[in-house]
């Protein structure tokens, strides 16, 4: 294995900086919040009866977190994969204090508002010409949601008896009962199986298993059932951000296409530069009918979601006939303060500097995988624009409950670097406003990690 050089004292100098510009927390009183949170708190994904105590967080400033005791914290995975331009951008919370002298909020069913309109009207052009169409959400699991129901309802519109659907092995689309349906079986979901709707899973296209994918694929799609397949584009994210050809992809969208089968893509991990372009999609010949966005969509900071479609499918919907209209929608639907951030988010993807630094990340994640990934503890190195995952030898099969997962996150934290591991996979996809030094030291303390596992 190559030897990874970097002049830590150097990196340690940047950290330190960043924590001399934190706020002073000696004057704040000794806190009770976790007492508080302890007696009043669910947290997600969290096992309560075995959990250590939460961070307790104070301030979030570029790509740093602070606690109340004035420890800084990198955050390398941008709080869920969320963050893109870094915690309280200065564009992004003007434009959200000038939005909210404006409008807090207006009921979205028979009104409109302009930043509302702005957003869907970018987003359009963002996105390859066939999209037309922007129906408004709260997150990533409700734009997958109401994608499900526009391909069920798209077909039931047309009198036409399309009911199945095709999502791969290892999938991932969000917690509400139709997004669970369409995700990997087992895990999270096990106490709710009996309630999901029937879905044909196709195995992942792992090189060996492209050729073998296709050909079961078709078979499926020859049935004449399936209303819509869906897929995470080329990367699937809590499967342990596994990679699949593009080329396999375009093939797959093709060969749907063929059988009149809608595709849908789940885009809200995947967009906004996580993948080194905008959209993964953005690496395909062949498009979708339906994409889903959320996560980065705000910049990270408030919650929304995006169910963009083909005019095709919007002229579906289209009828004498009421009952025949998306009768669906959320109380928060187009936030016109989330609206704004979005809108400020996207205002930031036009300046170059967001470009050159999504580049540059994926340059330096590129280098260290080449000097790490012969590493005998090392099963594979993956790395897609931002993205960086390593899957750990274990000595057993790859799953989200494995031990190394509880050593890898309290190492991080000492090193002053929140991690959020899937299992056995140890990854980053950082703010983008994350500095070379910084980055250098993620490294030193992933390959400190890597060296010291038993």
């Amino acid at each position: 294995m190559n030897s990874f050089k970097i002049n830590p004292k150097k990196s340690i100098q940047i950290i330190q900086t960043e924590r001399s510009r934190s706020p002073s927390f000696k004057i704040l009183k000794m806190s009770s919040v976790l007492e508080k949170d302890k007696q009043y708190v669910w947290h997600p994904f969290t096992q309560m009866k075995t959990a250590g105590e939460p961070l307790d967080i104070v301030k979030a400033k570029g790509s740093y977190l602070y606690d109340r005791d004035g420890k800084s914290y990198l955050d390398c995975n941008s709080s869920w994969w969320v963050n893109v331009h870094g915690h309280c951008h200065s564009h992004i919370t003007k434009k959200i204090m000038e939005q909210i002298k404006q409008i807090d909020h207006v009921i979205f069913a028979g009104a409109t508002h302009e930043q509302a309109v702005k957003l869907a009207e970018r987003v359009v052009k963002l996105l390859p010409e066939n999209f037309q169409k922007v129906f408004f959400s709260d997150n990533g699991s409700t734009a997958v949601e109401v994608a499900l129901k526009m391909v069920f309802q798209y077909w039931h519109n047309l009198d036409q008896s399309k009911t199945k659907i095709l999502a791969l092995e290892g999938a991932y689309h969000g917690d509400t009962f139709g997004a669970m349906s369409v995700g990997q079986r087992g895990y999270f979901n096990k106490p709710f199986e009996s309630f999901f709707f029937n879905v044909d899973f196709l195995e992942f296209p792992t090189p060996e298993k492209e050729k073998s994918s296709l050909k079961k694929a078709e078979e499926l799609f020859q049935t004449g059932n399936f209303a819509a397949v869906i897929v995470e584009p080329l990367i699937q994210g809590s499967a342990g951000m596994v990679l699949y050809s593009h080329l396999w992809l375009d093939a797959f969208v093709k060969l749907a296409k063929k059988y009149n089968v809608k595709v849908i893509f789940d885009e809200v991990m995947t967009a906004w530069g996580r993948t080194g372009k905008y959209f993964a999609m953005n690496y395909c010949q062949e498009i979708p009918d339906i994409v889903c966005l959320s996560k980065g969509l705000t910049g990270g900071v408030l919650p929304l979601g995006l169910t963009v479609a083909t005019d095709e499918i919007y002229n579906a919907f289209l009828a004498e006939d009421k009952a025949k209209a998306l009768l669906h929608g959320h109380s928060f639907t187009g936030n016109s303060i989330a609206c704004a951030a979005a809108n400020a988010s996207l205002d930031l993807f036009e300046i170059g500097y967001t470009w050159k630094r999504i580049e540059r990340i994926g340059a330096k994640h590129l280098t260290f995988k080449n000097q790490i990934q012969e590493h005998k503890k090392i099963k594979e190195v993956r790395v897609l624009g931002t993205i960086l995952a390593i899957e750990i030898q274990i000595g057993e099969e790859s799953s989200y409950f494995a031990k190394i997962r509880e050593d890898a996150y309290h190492f991080f934290l000492e090193k002053g670097m929140l991690i959020r591991p899937l299992g056995n996979i140890v990854f980053i996809n950082p703010p983008y406003s994350i500095k070379d030094e910084e980055l250098d030291l993620v490294y030193i303390a992933l390959t400190e990690f890597i060296n010291k596992i038993y």
